[in-house]
């Protein structure tokens, strides 16, 4: 399916995922550790040679990453701010005690879809979607919450039930 098609009906189209998801989620709690990444790596390569992530940017737009301390101390330099001003002016605590953005979209989004702080990013950033990581079975459900925002997710999860 194409990039817009996914984008324009994204949340719908996970909801409707939903049931399957769950199966999915409970066939590949199964398989190897090392054969789970590896087919995701795969995937997530493939995927990400086809889709271009300036043309959506939905997880800016629609999120916001989890900002650790590190995260902040170095966008604050970046800024030439101090970490504690950062923090009062874009971030906020949210419901699991993390410090997260105050509003979407992203304040630090161009409107061509570049990031202004790309190279000093949060690593939540950075690690997005995280399809590409070690021990994906640990980051199964969030993998299936994030099918709710980025397509490539999306897509990934799709080709994985076949």
């Amino acid at each position: 399916m194409e990039l817009d098609k996914v984008l324009a009906n994204i949340k719908d189209l996970a909801k409707s995922r939903r049931k399957e998801n769950k199966k999915l989620v409970k066939r590949l709690s199964k398989v190897k550790p090392v054969a789970l990444d590896a087919e995701f790596h795969e995937l997530h390569e493939e995927t990400f040679e086809a889709v271009d992530c300036l043309a959506c940017a939905n997880c800016c737009k629609t999120t916001s990453p989890i900002f650790t301390r590190r995260d902040v101390e170095r966008i604050a330099k970046h800024q030439g701010m101090k970490p504690g001003t950062f923090e009062e002016k874009y971030l906020k605590v949210d419901e699991d005690e993390d410090m997260v953005l105050q509003s979407s979209p992203c304040t630090f989004l161009n409107e061509d879809n570049y990031c202004s702080i790309y190279e000093v990013r949060p690593k939540a950033c950075a690690e997005y979607p995280h399809t590409d990581r070690k021990n994906m079975l640990d980051i199964l459900d969030l993998t299936i919450k994030n099918t709710k925002v980025c397509p490539a997710v999306y897509m990934i999860v799709e080709r994985m039930k076949n």
